[in-house]
C-alpha cells in the first residue's frame, strides 16, 4: 500500500526548488537532441535508466540508513558525489538537497534533518536527502526510490513543456506510458540497503557535459 506522504514527495509542486532544474533538458533542446514528443521520450527513458536508477538506490539506501542509531551520512553522501563527474551537477545536486531539506524538516520535524546537516554541512545531495526525508515521513525504501525514479523523467518532462511549448496533456500521458519503467527502475534497486557495494554507477556523459556548456551560458531558463 503506497503511504500518503509519498505522495507529497512526488508532488511537483511541493517546494524544493525543483522547478527551476530542468534535468539537462534545456541543453538538450539547444543541442537539438530532444525536438519533439518521441525524442523526448527517448531522453527521459535514457535518464530514467543511468542516473535516475542511481539516484533511485542512493536514495534507497538512505531510507535504510536513517533507521540506523548512527548513520552513515558522510560516506553516503561521498558515494552519491562519485557517481556525478560534472563539477556543475555536484553543485546543482547539493542546492536541490539543501532545498528539499529545508521544507521536509518542516513537514515532518525530528532531530534527523540536523544530524543529515551536521554530517554533510555543504549540503546532501538530493537523492541523500530525498531517502532521508522518506524515512522521516513513514516512506519505506521502496517508495523512497519510486520518489527518486519518478522525479528522474518527470522533471524534465515538464520543463521540456515550457522549452518545446509541447501539449502537456501528451507530455501527461508519455509519462504515464514510462510508469512501468519508474515501477521497474525502483524495484531494482529498493533493497540495496547497507550494501552500498550493490549500488549501481551508471552514466550518461551527455548529461554531464551538457550540465559543464549550460553552466557557461549568459542566459538561461532553468539552473540546470
Amino acid at each position: 500500500m503506497t503511504h500518503p506522504a509519498l505522495l507529497l514527495l512526488v508532488d511537483g509542486r511541493f517546494p524544493t526548488g525543483g522547478h527551476g532544474h530542468s534535468g539537462g533538458m534545456e541543453e538538450a533542446v539547444a543541442d537539438g537532441r530532444v525536438v519533439d514528443l518521441d525524442t523526448l521520450v527517448g531522453f527521459l527513458r535514457g535518464r530514467l535508466w543511468t542516473v535516475g536508477r542511481c539516484d533511485a538506490a542512493l536514495s534507497a539506501a538512505a531510507c535504510s540508513e536513517a533507521a540506523l542509531d548512527a548513520p552513515a551520512w558522510a560516506l553516503l553522501d561521498a558515494e552519491a558525489a562519485a557517481r556525478c563527474p560534472s563539477a556543475e551537477l555536484r553543485r546543482s545536486g547539493r542546492s536541490l538537497g539543501r532545498g528539499l531539506l529545508r521544507v521536509a524538516a518542516t513537514a515532518w520535524p525530528g532531530p534527523w534533518a540536523s544530524q543529515l546537516r551536521a554530517a554533510v554541512p555543504d549540503g546532501p545531495f538530493v537523492s541523500v536527502a530525498l531517502g532521508a526525508a522518506a524515512a522521516a515521513a513513514g516512506v519505506e525504501p521502496h517508495g523512497a526510490a519510486l520518489a527518486a525514479a519518478h522525479g528522474a523523467a518527470s522533471a524534465p518532462a515538464w520543463a521540456a513543456v515550457r522549452l518545446l511549448g509541447l501539449d502537456p496533456l501528451a507530455v501527461a500521458a508519455a509519462l504515464a506510458g514510462l510508469a512501468p519503467d519508474i515501477d521497474a527502475v525502483a524495484r531494482l534497486v529498493a533493497d540495496v540497503g547497507s550494501d552500498w557495494s550493490a549500488l549501481p554507477a551508471l552514466s550518461a556523459p551527455l548529461l554531464d557535459i551538457g550540465a559543464e556548456r549550460h553552466h557557461a551560458w549568459e542566459v538561461r531558463l532553468f539552473a540546470s
